[in-house]
């Protein structure tokens, strides 16, 4: 019972640290960015943003909003890592992941500004990703953000 009890109360996401990616330049973040869900966000080199689609994180993410709109980008380096801080300043357009019965009044109302962290990674090409914890963070869930696509 006692070593259910202590694996149960272990949460490695929790206590996330970073990285451990500390070379990335804002020339490289800047440009197009996707998820499988049809987000896209433009981090344009003069440190504004164009969101579409972006999902919250953490817990918000359950609320099932999805924002579009204009903001700011800033790359932080922090001892765990490098971190793209998001800003959504000017919200244009609220979406929902999922239709909700129009009889449901607990989902809260969708902010009309937001910020996001994204830890900066590289996979196993070396290729940027961007990425965030979403839902409970005992599950770690992950919301990754890859190169926009050539059309």
């Amino acid at each position: 019972m006692v070593v259910l009890a202590t694996l149960t109360a272990c949460n490695p996401y929790q206590y996330y640290e970073g990285t451990g990616i500390h070379d990335t330049t804002a020339a490289e973040v800047a440009g197009g960015w996707e998820n499988v869900e049809g987000t896209r966000v433009l981090l344009r080199k003069d440190g504004t943003a164009l969101f579409e689609k972006l999902d919250g994180q953490d817990f918000d993410f359950d609320d099932g909003w999805r924002l579009s709109g204009e903001g700011t980008w800033q790359l932080t380096d922090e001892d765990g890592g490098q971190i793209l801080r998001l800003a959504l300043t000017a919200r244009t357009r609220v979406e929902s992941r999922s239709p909700s019965p129009a009889t449901d009044t607990s989902t809260p109302e969708p902010p009309s500004t937001y910020a996001w962290s994204f830890y900066v990674d590289r996979d196993q090409h070396d290729e940027l990703q961007l990425f965030f914890f979403y839902g409970d963070p005992d599950i770690g869930n992950t919301y990754v953000m890859t190169r926009e696509a050539a059309s």
